[in-house]
C-alpha cells in the first residue's frame, strides 16, 4: 500500500496522461481495492470531522439531498441511482475527458478542474445558504478527495475501471447509510 500511495501522491503532484502498462487482472483489482479502502477511509475522517463540527454547530448542513430522496423512495432504487446511475453519468462527464489533454500543461489543468468542479457539484447534497457556502470547501472535500483518486485510476487503467470503483465506492458507503437508517 505504501508504493500505492507514492505513487498516487506523485501523480498528484504532477499529473500525466500515462497509462500503467501492466495489464495483469489480478495486478489491477489490488490496485482497485487499495484505492477504494483508501476512498473509504479518507471519507470516513473527514465524515468525522464535517460530524463534530455539525455537533458543535459550526455547520449547518440542514436538509440533506439523502433526506428528500428517503421520503417516498426504496433503498434498491436509492442504491441503484447511487451505484450504477450517478457514477457513470459522473464519470462520462468528468473524466472520460481527460485523454483529450495531450499537453502536459493542459493535462494538469483539466485534471484539478474537472476534479474540483465534480466536488462542486455535490455541493447540491444540501439546501443552500451562507453557511453552506461557507463551508462549501470542507463538505466537499470527500468529492475532491475521491474525485482525485477516481481520476488517477482513470488514467493508469481506464474509464471503466474509474466507473467501477466509484460504484463500489457509491455503494458501498449508501448501503451503510441505509442500514443505518432503516436496519438490516
Amino acid at each position: 500500500m505504501t508504493i500505492l500511495l507514492k505513487e498516487l501522491l506523485n501523480f498528484l503532484k504532477k499529473p500525466v496522461l500515462q497509462k500503467d502498462h501492466n495489464k495483469s487482472f489480478l495486478y489491477r483489482f489490488k490496485i482497485f481495492i487499495l484505492l477504494l479502502v483508501i476512498s473509504i477511509s479518507i471519507s470516513f475522517f473527514l465524515s468525522i470531522v464535517n460530524g463534530i463540527l455539525t455537533s458543535i454547530g459550526l455547520i449547518d448542513e440542514n436538509n440533506h439531498l439523502t433526506d428528500t430522496l428517503l421520503n417516498g423512495s426504496s433503498g434498491l432504487k436509492i442504491l441503484f441511482l447511487a451505484s450504477i446511475v450517478a457514477p457513470i453519468t459522473e464519470e462520462l462527464i468528468f473524466r472520460a475527458p481527460l485523454v483529450l489533454f495531450k499537453k502536459e500543461s493542459v493535462f494538469k489543468i483539466a485534471f484539478y478542474s474537472l476534479t474540483i468542479i465534480f466536488a462542486y457539484i455535490h455541493i447540491f447534497n444540501f439546501e443552500i445558504n451562507n453557511n453552506v457556502l461557507l463551508f462549501s470547501p470542507l463538505l466537499v472535500a470527500p468529492q475532491f478527495i475521491v474525485g482525485l483518486i477516481f481520476g488517477f485510476i482513470r488514467i493508469r487503467f481506464g474509464l471503466l475501471w474509474a466507473i467501477s470503483l466509484h460504484g463500489s465506492y457509491n455503494g458501498i458507503l449508501v448501503s451503510l447509510f441505509l442500514i443505518s437508517t432503516h436496519g438490516v
